[in-house]
């Protein structure tokens, strides 16, 4: 409506326009012109009365579609509503019929729950009453009310714990005496054992010669860290007492100890001593052990005259040589053997070579006795087997503890001369012997558990240290495995005095920077 008032004002302005125009032209022109222009005047006006028209039903033509455009999508919004609330007036319906059936549901619940309940108080009430008449009829039956029944039961009851109680007594104190008798008996074998650990004390001890006595300190290190490391990988006790100059290794393997003496003079020719250091010289000094072992067993090969042995054979001959028998050295003892085997199959024209090739190997299975089941000569007899070994040699020396019968001269003669070199006058020791199989026995105990790294038997016996791997173990079951470890040990071992159990555990993070 804007642009057709627009459009008339213009008219309007034209023909004034027009009109001015035409007023001038009749004073400036002369009157024959007037005419003209009066003429052109109202065509002009005419004309803008047609322009404004159409321009006029133009603007109405575009005003009356636009208006139409605006009312169909109004229309179109409003059916789209209208579906919406449809749609959610019939959800809430759906949702009220589901609400109105479960509560419905409930309702019968509860209706049904409540006549059971009132059943259930009903048939309580007969209960009750039947429970009155029955004590009534057993009262008038028996002749006695309800607390003279009472109290004759609990006088029965009283009559039977006094028995029981005696007999309790009784017992306890029949156990008390048998406690107190090896209680009494594992105390006198406590004290002589420590009395007579010097009987050992040759076999089983290694003296490291010190430069100076500060030394001492800086083995112990700080909080006694050096020294409980030390112990740790070894397995071997360290003895740091007033004696000048010296330190004493105790322990019961030969092997251990040798490490722990290479590993400690190493330390202190180094003179850093640490833990981190300490860990480094003990696998040296395991290396140096190895070659040492090594060294030994080639040279009672040579020494013997017996070649072609395997080279794991010859390392566990050189092992021989930190292994005792009653207190005697297996490798010097088999050596001997060999010997005197050789010696007198010369003598009787036998197998020199059998002989003496028995003779060294009658004891091979020493070496790993504490580590396989079995007896030694099982062992060996395995161990003979699987590297090649003939059968002359295995049956040979078989026999030298009577396990088999013997079936060749050979066999016999290995026999004798084992017997011969351990009849020796101050050969064996019987004492030394049973000490070194309880101490291995002890950490065969030890070792039969999950989650064991290592074990050492240390303080002649009365020690076992264990260290657990704290991925297997955790705190809380170190105590449950050590309670059980002792009842093991109980169990199985014969021991003079007692065993303390100490367990170990230690989690480690290592971090390389590159």
């Amino acid at each position: 409506m804007d642009v057709i008032a627009a459009m008339i004002l213009i008219g309007i302005v034209c023909a004034i326009i027009g009109l001015g125009l035409g007023y001038l032209v009749r004073k400036n022109i002369s009157e024959g012109k007037l005419g003209q222009a009066e003429n052109l005047a109202k065509e002009i006006i005419d004309k803008a009365h047609r322009d404004s028209e159409t321009v006029q039903k133009e603007k109405l033509l575009e005003a009356k579609e636009e208006i139409h455009k605006w009312r169909s999508e109004a229309e179109r919004e409003n059916k789209e509503r209208r579906n919406d609330v449809q749609k959610y007036e019939k959800r809430v319906i759906q949702k009220e019929e589901v609400l109105d059936k479960k509560i419905q549901g409930l309702e019968n619940k509860e209706a049904t729950l409540s006549d059971k309940i009132k059943f259930a108080d009903e048939k309580e009430k007969e209960i009750e009453e039947i429970k009155v008449q029955q004590l009534t009829k057993l009262e008038s039956i028996s002749g006695i009310t309800t607390d003279k029944a009472k109290e004759i039961i609990l006088g029965n009851a009283e009559r039977d714990v006094r028995r029981e109680m005696s007999l309790m007594i009784k017992d306890v104190e029949t156990h008390a005496k048998e406690d107190a008798d090896k209680k009494a008996r594992e105390i006198i074998g406590y004290a002589i054992q420590k009395c007579a650990a010097d009987h050992v004390a040759e076999t089983t001890v290694t003296v490291v010669n010190l430069p100076n006595d500060e030394m001492k300190g800086r083995i112990i290190g700080r909080e006694g860290r050096n020294i409980r490391t030390l112990e740790t990988l070894t397995g071997i006790d360290l003895i740091i007492d007033d004696t000048p100059e010296a330190v004493i290794l105790s322990g019961f393997d030969p092997i251990r100890r040798e490490i722990a003496r290479i590993a400690l003079e190493k330390l202190i020719a180094d003179g850093r001593i640490h833990p981190a250091r300490i860990e480094e010289m003990v696998e040296k000094a395991k290396k140096e052990v190895d070659n040492t072992i090594k060294d030994y067993g080639e040279q009672a090969a040579f020494e013997t005259g017996v070649h072609g042995l395997h080279p794991e054979i010859i390392r566990l001959l050189g092992r021989l040589n930190y292994r005792t028998s009653y207190g005697q050295n297996v490798l010097k003892h088999s050596i001997e053997v060999a010997h005197l085997a050789g010696t007198m199959a010369a003598e009787i024209g036998a197998d020199i070579r059998l002989a003496k090739r028995s003779g060294l190997l009658h004891d091979i299975g020493k070496a790993v006795d504490h580590e396989v089941e079995g007896t030694h000569v099982e062992i060996g007899m395995d161990i003979l087997r699987r590297y090649k070994e003939s059968k002359e040699v295995i049956h040979a020396m078989s026999t030298h503890h009577g396990d088999y019968e013997p079936e060749s001269v050979e066999a016999v003669l290995v026999t004798a001369a084992d017997a011969i070199s351990a009849a020796r006058p101050g050969a064996r020791r019987e004492t030394l012997e049973a000490y070194i199989k309880r101490l291995e026995k002890l950490e065969e105990i030890a070792n039969s558990y999950e989650g064991i790294e290592k074990s050492y038997a240390i303080q002649a016996g009365r020690e076992i240290r264990i260290v657990v791997k704290p991925e297997d173990i955790s705190d809380e079951e170190m105590h449950l495995v050590a309670r059980d470890m002792t009842k093991k040990i109980e169990r199985e071992l014969e021991y003079p005095g007692q065993i303390k159990v100490s367990m170990i555990r230690e989690t480690r993070a290592i971090e390389y920077a590159k």
